[in-house]
């Protein structure tokens, strides 16, 4: 059976996806940012294999995997996880910056290359899971519509270099999702939050598991999901 590597597969989009793959009986292999999370990854999702590697820390991911089993086989790199913190431009600190753009663009791209050697043999595929804010920046939103419009152009650039090679690489640009992060958004905002407004994980999920299971003859490149509410 394929094996896919989950990134944010506690929650939101990233546990409707690694829900959905292990009904199916596909292998996961899912990320978890230290021994502790694992443990409640195994839980949440029995069967599935634990990779502890912390991605707001990216410079340490390569010593991480040097010091645990590595998958031998890989078929998809599924890159949902993300962190938000608004402010406005002129109040955001380096602390802001750092935060966002190393867990939503340096640490995908570290992961990225590390695992791509499995990825170009098997041709597997790469997803990131990305945002509206990485196609149209608003205000407040600077530091994480940042990190996510550097997302697309790493995957578009991905993309171009991965071809020759069989690898497959698809952005999904979500909006509004009903999530523990989109509640934190609403807390951060000001709003109350009604996750009955928005995207439900399990539809984004779907269109996650259309990109990686289209046949070979094509690939989706770019795909955006907004709220049909």
């Amino acid at each position: 059976m394929p094996t896919h590597l989950i990134t944010g597969a506690g929650s939101g989009i990233g546990a409707a996806v690694a829900r959905r793959l292990r009904e199916r009986g596909d292998d996961l292999v899912l990320l978890a940012r230290d021994a502790g999370r694992a443990k409640e990854l195994a839980a949440l999702h029995p069967g599935a294999r634990t990779l502890v590697g912390d991605l707001g820390n990216p410079d340490r991911l390569s010593w991480a995997f040097g010091q645990q089993p590595m998958p031998e086989r890989l078929d998809s790199l599924l890159h949902i996880a993300g962190v938000v913190e608004l402010g406005r431009i002129g109040d955001l600190t380096p602390k802001a910056w750092h935060f966002q753009l190393n867990a939503n663009l340096i640490a995908p791209a570290e992961l990225t290359r590390l695992l791509l050697p499995q990825l170009r043999v098997s041709h597997g595929q790469v997803v990131f899971v990305n945002s509206g804010a990485g196609l149209e920046a608003h205000a407040e939103w600077g530091a994480y519509a940042a990190s996510k419009h550097g997302l697309k152009a790493l995957a578009d650039s991905l993309r171009h270099e991965e071809h020759g090679n069989g690898v497959r690489v698809t952005s999904v640009f979500p909006g509004r999702t009903a999530s523990p992060m989109q509640a934190k958004v609403h807390q951060q905002e000001g709003k109350e939050y009604d996750a009955s407004r928005w995207i439900d994980p399990e539809s984004v999920a779907t269109t996650i598991l259309l990109a990686i299971d289209l046949p070979r003859d094509a690939e989706i490149n770019n795909l955006t999901v907004r709220p049909g509410r």
